[in-house]
């Protein structure tokens, strides 16, 4: 089987339930975000992170791509097949954000994103996982989409930053507050 098709070529591209929008659409460029911070979480393992964050970031990988399924198929699409994100997936990030915080220092300033390489590539994920979130509320208010789907993209970057945190805790890395003043 060939990786290319020729059916992309006309600018179009076909959705995970069947149907064909352009390539520019928000739901393309919702689960191509997604996509995008999927590979990016997958920098982040490559960097050799602590074994408790690489042990998380394999179960939301694989999450993101159940999410990108989600987002690339329209809410009233008869696909029995599909699993979407649930709140249970939500209620997961929830608890391990909670788990994570209570060994963590409490923030008392802005920190800069940094440490580790691992800790500095879930940082990136982060403003990532914020652009899909936004293209995301935008496609819902064209389209009718998975509750979850958005409440999922919010806590990600709650936990993805909380996940940095923890990584650099764990490599025994200091954190660099923001300086508001120079020299301050």
């Amino acid at each position: 089987m060939k990786i290319y098709t020729k059916t992309g070529d006309d600018g179009t591209t076909s959705l995970f339930s069947g149907g064909r929008v352009p390539k520019d659409h928000l739901r393309v460029e919702a689960y191509g975000t997604v996509d995008e911070l999927n590979s990016h979480l997958g920098v982040a393992r490559a960097a050799q992170p602590q074994p408790a964050v690489e042990t998380y970031l394999e179960r939301v990988q694989n999450d993101l791509f159940r999410l990108g399924a989600d987002l690339a198929t329209p809410q009233d699409a008869a696909a029995a097949w599909l699993v979407r994100i649930t709140p249970d997936n939500v209620a997961w990030l929830e608890e391990t954000i909670d788990a994570m915080t209570t060994e963590l220092v409490p923030l008392k300033s802005f920190i800069l994103p940094a440490g580790t390489p691992a800790a500095a590539s879930l940082h990136v994920a982060r403003t990532v996982c914020r652009r899909a979130e936004r293209v995301t509320v935008a496609l819902a208010q064209q389209e009718a989409i998975n509750t979850s789907a958005k409440v999922y993209l919010n806590r990600l970057s709650d936990w993805l930053f909380t996940l940095a945190r923890y990584e650099n805790k764990l490599a025994n890395v200091n954190e660099t507050k923001w300086q508001v003043r120079d020299g301050a």
